[in-house]
Order: C-alpha cells, then sequence, then structure tokens
C-alpha cells in the first residue's frame, strides 16, 4: 500500500508543503519543505489525528525553509536537510528576501544523499539531485518522490541563481529517470503531481534525455 500524501501551498509564493503518512488512519507524519504558516499547518494535522514526527527539507531556498524553526519548535521534531544547505536556514535572513516571514534554525541531521531515513514508520530514501541548488537532495518512499525544484509538471527548477548549473540538473534528472520506473508518482515544489514517465515523454525541458 502507497503511503498517503497531502500537499499544502504555504508561504509568501505558495510553496508546496506535503504531510506524508504511512497510511489514512497514522498518527505521524513527515513534514516535507514547511515554507511557512506553521501554525496552520499544525491544525491541519491535529484535524487529521496526526502529529509531525520529522521535518524533511529538500533544499534551502527561502519558500521551502520558511516555517521551519516555527514547525520544529512547536512539534520537537527533528529537522533533517542536505548539509550543504544549512546556511540558508541557520542565517535565513542574509538569504531570505526583506521581509519574508521566517527565522533562523539549527537543523539536527545533516545529508549528503545516500542515506535511509525511518521516520513516522516509512523509510525514505535520499538521493542527491544538485542543479537547481548545489546540495538539493529527493526523498523517496514507496514509488513517491519528492523532488523540490529539480523537476515539476511541464518544467524543471531555475538555473540562474547562484551555485545553479543547467548540466548538473540534466544529469540529475536522469539519476532518477534511471533509478525509478516511470510510474514513479513526483511531488514537486509548485505546481501539480506528474510521474518520471510523463515528465520524460513530454516535458519540453528534457528533449536531450529522450535523444
Amino acid at each position: 500500500m502507497s503511503i498517503v500524501v497531502d500537499r499544502y501551498e504555504l508561504g509568501p509564493i505558495q510553496t508546496n508543503c506535503y504531510v506524508a503518512r504511512a497510511s489514512r488512519g497514522a498518527t505521524e507524519a513527515a513534514v516535507i519543505d514547511p515554507g511557512g504558516d506553521a501554525a496552520a499547518l499544525r491544525l491541519e494535522l491535529a484535524g487529521m489525528g496526526a502529529s509531525c514526527a520529522t521535518i524533511l527539507i529538500t533544499h534551502g531556498h527561502f519558500d521551502h525553509v520558511g516555517g521551519v524553526a516555527d514547525l520544529a519548535e512547536g512539534t520537537g521534531a527533528p529537522v533533517y536537510m542536505p548539509e550543504g544547505e544549512r546556511d540558508r536556514l541557520e542565517r535565513y535572513p542574509d538569504f531570505a528576501p526583506l521581509g519574508a516571514p521566517g527565522r533562523s534554525y539549527a537543523p539536527d541531521h545533516l545529508l549528503a544523499g545516500g542515506e535511509t531515513l525511518d521516520v513516522a514508520g516509512m523509510s525514505f530514501e535520499c538521493v542527491a539531485i544538485p542543479g537547481h541548488s548545489p546540495a538539493h537532495v529527493a526523498f523517496h518512499a514507496e514509488g513517491c518522490l519528492f523532488s523540490g525544484d529539480l523537476l515539476f509538471a511541464g518544467g524543471v527548477g531555475r538555473v540562474d541563481l547562484p551555485g545553479a548549473d543547467w548540466d548538473t540538473l540534466v544529469a540529475s534528472v536522469r539519476t532518477l529517470l534511471d533509478r525509478y520506473p516511470p510510474e514513479t508518482v513526483v511531488y514537486p515544489g509548485h505546481g501539480p503531481s506528474t510521474t518520471l514517465g510523463d515528465e520524460l515523454a513530454r516535458n519540453p525541458f528534457l528533449a536531450e534525455l529522450r535523444a
């Protein structure tokens, strides 16, 4: 049985935050990329009878970490994020736009890719997928891939930001395509969900991978 995934658009630019549970009645959840609105998110969790057991961060851009401090302090949940992006959370005001909600926070566990995280009754594979940001990671569990800002439905992440690189991004998408089957559901940082197979077949930015 696949895990249960609920999506919330949080923070100043409505970034996708995901709540993943092992089953519909599970009392623990993993929260992926809480970009803001931690109080509202905690109400949603309470409504589904679940507590936030862990916080997983794909990368350090402000719109993916703006709610981390409030959520972690309010729930006691440990924060996992890429080591190469930790400064963006630890020194949040230095990187976030002026006035963006959010505070600095020190992550509890640092990731490089290659780890397996057994949290909230689920087992997540952490995969290094640099390109949109230097130390970006994805999380995979039971056919669900939380891709952050690497891959979207019909698009890919920006590469005009510091530390981004087009060739690296394409190589990371290839890594995911080689590693997981086409029916893998992709839950991106922005926009609707998709599948790896659909993006390989139709995404205009991935033409070189179809060649």
